[in-house]
């Protein structure tokens, strides 16, 4: 039989035994590396096509622009799309846990949330959602069980987050998120409140074109200036008023106040102070970012997963319409008592006065 097997392998028979047990092991080894990288790829073939695949990070979104946070992408997409990593991430993702979230960024719609997220997904420990579960708000009865589920696997060291604007003004999120974890760190990219407000009405007037005027909405009555702080755009820049019920549940000093305008001036500076935060080493720093002078904003040299430069996109950085100047004077006028009690609260000047 021996000297079948040498035949077989072309292996001479008057080498000395020693070289040619080497030589066989040598031969043994590589077949074996062989079958189970061959293996690796067919087996996790096999294991998608006869179950559902478990709900994974989602992989480089489209490009958006800093200061515009992206489009609620369905939690049916998330399950539905695959990694988009390297082989050797993707064979990695496959080990570690699923956690429930340490950080949240809780807010705020048209804030640059989604800009943040996908600069914080380059640090090789954080490891987020890339849909926006709406768990605290909009699924909180589907159990923690199912929120846990939509979470990526981790390994030690790494922090799990997940971003949800919303979660900043519904009232039950902070007696909902302190009753998961009292220590959870909470994030909050804020903006100023007048942008923001035509921002967020911009974007319904993409969907929605026939919708009255800027002007028309801002106003319960025009004639005698009454802002109508009941319209969603409004409501929400109101940051002190929000925030109020937050520091009832959890304490100043573990909720990051991230400026809006100067993620896009200085994406750096504010990732570097989310890293100290999140208790994470600064590898996010300068040389991840380039500015884009075509779009006016800073781009990711390369994003997770990928080794091609990033931009957040064309849905993103709509252009506003125009909105008369005594109207955006009176919103100013508006915000002005509560965006100096903002400052007061966070000690923070945003610098939007």
């Amino acid at each position: 039989m021996g000297q079948r097997l040498n035949r077989c392998l072309d292996v001479p028979v008057a080498l000395p035994p020693l070289r040619r047990r080497l030589l066989l092991l040598f031969i043994m080894l590589f077949l074996w590396l062989y079958m189970f990288y061959s293996c690796a790829g067919s087996c996790a073939g096999l294991a998608a096509r006869g179950s559902p695949a478990p709900p994974r990070a989602a992989p480089p979104l489209p490009p958006l622009l800093p200061g515009e946070p992206g489009e609620e992408s369905s939690l049916e997409e998330q399950r539905a799309a695959p990694d988009a990593g390297s082989p050797i991430s993707s064979f990695f993702n496959g080990s570690g846990t699923k956690r429930l979230p340490q950080a949240i960024i809780i807010g705020v719609k048209k804030g640059g949330t989604r800009a943040l997220l996908e600069f914080l997904r380059v640090h090789p420990d954080v490891r987020a959602v890339g849909a926006e579960p709406h768990f605290f708000d909009r699924n909180y009865e589907r159990g923690l069980a199912w929120y846990r589920d939509l979470m990526p696997k981790t390994l030690e060291g790494q922090i799990t987050m997940e971003k949800t604007p919303s979660y900043f003004v519904t009232k039950e999120a902070p007696a909902r998120i302190s009753s998961m974890s009292k220590g959870t760190k909470l994030i909050v990219v804020v903006r100023d409140p007048v942008t923001r407000a035509i921002s967020d009405y911009t974007q319904t007037l993409s969907k929605k074109p026939d919708i009255p005027t800027f002007e028309s909405l801002t106003f319960k009555n025009r004639t005698t200036g009454l802002i109508d702080t009941s319209w969603s755009a409004i409501q929400i820049g109101i940051y002190a008023k929000h925030l109020e019920n937050w520091l009832l549940y959890f304490p100043i000093r573990q909720i990051l106040f991230v400026s809006g305008e100067r993620l896009i001036s200085d994406p750096a500076g504010e990732l570097g102070r989310v890293q100290d935060f999140l208790g994470l080493k600064r590898i996010i720093t300068d040389k991840h970012f380039y500015f884009n002078k075509t779009k006016g904003f800073p781009c990711l040299k390369k994003a997770e997963g990928s080794s091609k430069p990033h931009c957040l996109g064309k849905t993103k950085g709509r252009t506003h319409p125009d909105i008369d100047q005594e109207v955006v004077q009176r919103l100013r006028d508006f915000y002005r008592p509560f965006n100096m009690k903002f400052y007061q609260m966070t000690g923070q000047d945003f610098g939007w006065d």
